[in-house]
């Protein structure tokens, strides 16, 4: 006997086990194969508060919808069963999917409630971010050089997420965790130039403070800011990746301008390219410098920190335990009453 029609409910509020009626926005459509060379589709499904992942494979019911008709970045009406697996995280079980047509705005489909957004205003934030790179950084080359690159790629680094899933995964997120990556280095620098002051020379503060600003910049190069609903990587970004093409953006500028220290470019050069200081992450280098390893520590903190906030934060969980999070790899405990 079939299933009677399910009602129209929300991604983000479906229960696990929950058979319903959604909209949602494909976000990603990556062609694989299986150890045994069989193609299958890795998809994922989205609203603003929660993403869901729908593998569809070849011998299943949806791999020619899935390969001919399905695009990435539009929104579909999904007829489905939710699940929470322990180790992938939400899922989806499809019965029927379509496009979203016009008559779906009047059951209160609406573009604008898929996308996230960034905590503060984008303009305010490159403001801040000048400002401090104009307060903090007292070589005048290497402060110059830095707000040429931002004002170069302002509107772009506005408008990009620092990752399209792990964490700041929305517009402006590139641009808000430069800023508090940014605003942590600068108060390290100063506490440990402090409390380290028998280090000869001592800490650089001037280029903690530019790699910081400067040390995701090849985001500008690697994603394609449109549509903001799916950002999609470029040929360069795939090719080369963003610590190298952030490195030659700097390198290039810097020989426009001519007027860069050769060591301070240097030791700027290392701190972009080791800042993500292990090597199974991609790093090309580790951190010889301690400026590279304040930068490191800053910006792990902070794209770990945001990952807690999102999963705590949107979790609908029963019980004292978030869902399985497939990116942090774990259940964080949500029953803190202090």
């Amino acid at each position: 006997m079939p299933r009677p029609k399910p009602t129209l409910a929300r991604l983000c509020d479906l229960e696990s086990g929950q058979f319903a009626d959604f909209f949602a926005l494909l976000s990603e459509r990556t062609k694989k194969e299986t150890r045994d060379g069989k193609p299958y589709f890795a998809c994922r499904f989205r609203d603003a508060r929660r993403t869901v992942g729908f593998m569809v494979w070849a011998d299943g019911g949806w791999y020619q919808a899935c390969e001919r008709e399905w695009r990435q970045g539009e929104f579909y009406k999904i007829r489905g069963q939710y699940s929470e697996h322990e180790k992938y995280g939400p899922q989806i079980e499809i019965q029927n999917i379509r496009a979203v047509i016009e008559a779906d705005h009047a059951d209160g489909f609406d573009p604008a409630g898929f996308q996230e957004s960034a905590r503060r205003n984008a303009d305010e934030m490159l403001g801040e971010l000048r400002s401090l790179a104009e307060a903090h950084i007292a070589d005048e080359p290497l402060r110059q050089l830095v707000l040429t690159l931002l004002d170069r790629h302002a509107d772009v680094f506005q408008r990009l997420p620092a990752t399209t899933r792990h964490f700041y995964p929305y517009p402006g997120g590139l641009l808000e965790h430069t800023l508090s990556v940014t605003r942590s280095c600068l108060l390290l620098a100063e506490k440990y130039a402090a409390a380290f002051p028998e280090l000869t020379p001592p800490l650089n503060k001037d280029v903690i403070v530019a790699g910081a600003v400067l040390h995701d910049i090849g985001r500008v190069l690697e994603f394609q800011p449109e549509p903001a609903a799916a950002i999609q990587r470029t040929v360069p970004g795939r090719l080369v990746g963003p610590i190298f093409l952030g490195r030659d953006l700097v390198r290039d500028a810097a020989r426009e301008l001519g007027n860069v220290p050769p060591q301070i470019l240097e030791l700027l050069d290392h701190l972009l390219v080791c800042h993500l200081n292990l090597l199974e992450k991609d790093s090309p280098r580790l951190p010889l410098v301690p400026e590279a390893l304040i930068l490191h520590h800053a910006d792990a903190l902070d794209a770990y920190l945001e990952m807690f906030v999102h999963c705590l934060s949107k979790d609908r969980e029963p019980g004292p335990f978030t869902a399985h999070d497939p990116i942090l790899g774990r259940r964080l405990y949500k029953n803190r009453s202090v």
